[in-house]
């Protein structure tokens, strides 16, 4: 399914594909807090009602973002892992984390304090996206394996 543009601005395409309520919220709960299962999502702390989550995870599925895959010792569930592409979104994921916790903390004083993880964030980012790419694929490769 082909996605539909507003516009031919890049940021404004980008933000037709992961600009709504979830996408990157999904996306973050994969590489940071590695949700795999539809079970593991409901029962997260953003609580996104089952049938939005179901559309936001087939609508990545079908950009491209997330694949979907056959958990190995249950067959009746289904694992899903970013994909290359959705791996690109982890600077991004660590991007707005960072700007959150500068700008937003005196309008959302009881947001997560995680000091130690923004510390190692901001002295090298680079390699703290790296470090959760590959935590990301060790895990989808495992999978794989079982």
């Amino acid at each position: 399914m082909a996605p539909e543009f507003r516009c031919d601005c890049p940021i404004t395409s980008a933000l037709d594909i992961v600009g709504d309520r979830w996408m990157l919220v999904i996306v973050k709960q994969m590489l940071i807090e590695d949700k795999r299962t539809f079970k593991d999502f409901v029962e997260s702390d953003e609580a996104v009602a089952t049938n939005i989550l179901a559309a936001k995870l087939k609508c990545l599925e079908n950009h491209g973002l997330i694949a979907k895959t056959r958990h190995p010792t249950n067959k009746k569930t289904n694992l899903y892992f970013l994909t290359e592409k959705g791996l690109s979104l982890a600077p991004l994921i660590v991007e707005l984390a960072l700007w959150s916790d500068t700008n937003l903390r005196d309008v959302h004083p009881t947001m997560r304090n995680q000091k130690e993880q923004f510390a190692s964030m901001r002295k090298d980012r680079k390699a703290f996206v790296s470090k959760l790419q590959r935590h990301h694929r060790e895990a989808m490769e495992a999978s794989q394996r079982s």
